[in-house]
């Protein structure tokens, strides 16, 4: 009976194992136990990818032996593209090393550089000898007919490697969420890039036209039209989502005007690149070296005061700022050196704000500061200048010989002055209770919920020209930094018209620990001593222990 009853019990847990391996095998669930979910994709990523019809193919290039950073960086882009695969069936991934092959390295590089992905040199010293990696912080991702490039590594010009790493993993999710939204969304958004007003020419707006031409549809709108038929032009400018006018200089009329505030009564987007003095470095560059900065009335004051903020006409000068070349020294000695520009600040972000969050520093170009005046409309400071800034009235005369004198830092001590401000809400009418430039079809003296970006300079979206070609936004040929300009004004664009929340991963917080490298090589010998000479130290002490109680044990 006993017997029996053995046997029962070892078939019971027979079948129950297999029972439970067979539920096991069709149920997965995986958990998260990190404190920042860093492994949890957002709705927003799994709904990107929930519909796949096709293969997504990733091609991932930062693969091979890499410092401890990269390494660092390499397991995190590992394991979110492992969560989005675990989301579709239809995701593919390959992990390329472009230089493991020494005889396909050199093609490889020259492949993958004229596809626009440019590596990282990485120099390593802390051995006492001096070594470089080639590394691609790069990914394709390919989905039917379209192939685009994934950047995993955030460049900064004021971060060490350490902190470009932390701001790539928290961005991880934004830029691979990004790029399947490029790939698999439909173009469904209209934006209208203003014209008629001297607004900058399409050749210096070519490059930001371009960074978001894959996600919205782009059309040029004149407003010339307004003064014929101005609510045929209301009509029409209502078709589209939002607008961009880059710094206009022609002074708007009432019925433009009227035009643009019935469009934004009605929900449109708008993102303002507006100055209120009018200075451009190039008009400095002349016999002379002098320039007159003079006030700019566009006659959006009221406009813009309606709203909630005032672009006031003067300029801020910065000590915290980008430098100028300017050949010095006489004749043939004369060499080009970069030098200080207190006219060209180098805008903090907010750090607490999706469009700002892990941005590098903004270049501005004779910039004017905001003021933000109480109303309904929330207000959001999104780019400052440092604590070192003064204010500079207009008109004055600007000299670049003033360029070699140092500033006296003591009259730089105004504070951050606001250079770029979101407004959300439901705004006021321009018109409300006024007399109507043209009787206008549903005339509304409030509108639905919106929102505008205002950026106190025209340049931020200006790119360079080089033999009438248009070079990358953001990127100085004379110094050869980059700045934060394309990325923060496609934030702005993508947050104005962003409805799905996909630009609010950029919010998600990852703290990563990194090693102190300076401690590190202080304290080399030491951790080396105890992760490898101790244990063997213990071990013989162990063992000599041992055999000497055994001995003991048994020869007594």
């Amino acid at each position: 009976m006993k017997k029996n009853k053995s046997i029962l019990y070892i078939i019971a847990i027979i079948v129950g194992l297999i029972i439970v391996n067979a539920i096991s095998g069709s149920v997965y669930q995986r958990f998260d136990l990190t404190k920042d979910h860093r492994y949890t994709l957002s709705d927003v990523s799994k709904a990107l990818i929930s519909d796949l019809d096709s293969p997504l193919i990733i091609d991932v290039f930062l693969e091979g032996n890499f410092p401890s950073e990269f390494r660092l960086l390499q397991t995190e882009v590992k394991q979110i593209v492992d969560e989005f695969k675990l989301e579709s069936n239809q995701i593919f991934v390959n992990y390329i090393d472009p230089i493991e092959d020494e005889t396909t390295r050199q093609q490889y590089i020259e492949q993958l550089t004229s596809a626009g992905l440019e590596p990282y040199i990485n120099t390593d010293n802390s051995t006492g000898k001096v070594t470089q990696d080639i590394i691609f912080p790069w990914a394709f991702a390919s989905y039917k007919d379209q192939t685009l490039k994934i950047p995993l590594l955030k460049k900064s010009i004021t971060q060490g490697l350490p902190e470009q790493i932390n701001n790539s993993v928290q961005s991880l999710e934004y830029a691979f969420a990004d790029g399947f939204s490029k790939l698999v969304n439909a173009k469904a958004k209209k934006i209208a890039v203003l014209k008629g007003n001297g607004q900058l020419d399409d050749l210096y707006i070519a490059d930001f036209l371009e960074t978001i031409k894959p996600y919205y549809n782009l059309g040029k709108f004149t407003l010339d039209s307004v003064a014929t038929n101005p609510q045929g032009t209301l009509d029409k400018l209502n078709a589209y989502d939002l607008i961009i006018a880059a710094k206009p200089s022609i002074p708007f009329t009432e019925n433009e005007k009227l035009v643009l505030d019935q469009f934004t009564m009605n929900g449109g987007k708008s993102l303002w690149l507006t100055e209120s003095v009018i200075m451009d470095k190039d008009s400095l560059y002349n016999d002379a070296g002098t320039g007159v900065s003079i006030m700019r009335d566009l006659q959006l004051n009221d406009f813009f005061f309606k709203y909630g903020v005032r672009v006031n006409p003067t300029l801020v000068k910065d000590l915290y700022s980008a430098p100028i070349m300017l050949a010095i020294g006489e004749g043939s000695q004369a060499q080009m050196q970069p030098i200080q520009w207190q006219y060209s600040p180098l805008a903090a972000s907010n750090p607490n704000h999706s469009i700002t969050k892990n941005l590098s520093l903004v270049k501005f170009d004779f910039a004017s500061p905001i003021d933000t005046l109480k109303n309904g409309i929330k207000k959001s400071i999104l780019l400052q200048s440092s604590p070192q800034s003064k204010l500079e009235g207009a008109p004055t005369t600007i000299s670049l010989a003033n360029v070699t004198q140092a500033p006296d830092e003591a009259n730089y001590s105004l504070g951050p002055q606001n250079l770029a401000v979101l407004l959300e809400g439901e705004f006021s009418s321009v018109y409300d209770q006024r007399i109507l430039p043209f009787k206008v079809n549903n005339f509304k003296s409030k509108s639905v919920a919106t929102k505008m970006v205002v950026i106190s300079d025209g340049d931020l979206i200006k790119n360079d020209v080089i033999r009438n070609r248009p070079q990358e936004l953001g990127f100085d040929q004379l110094t050869g930094k980059s700045f934060g300009n394309k990325e923060f004004l496609l934030n702005s664009v993508n947050y104005l018209l962003d409805d799905s929340g996909l630009i609010n991963i950029r919010s998600k917080e990852i703290n990563v620990a990194f090693l102190d490298a300076e401690k590190i090589k202080d304290s080399k010998s030491t951790w080396q001593f105890i992760n490898i000479a101790l244990p063997l130290i213990l071990l013989a002490l162990f063992g000599f222990v041992f055999n000497y109680l055994r001995k003991r044990k048994y020869t007594s």
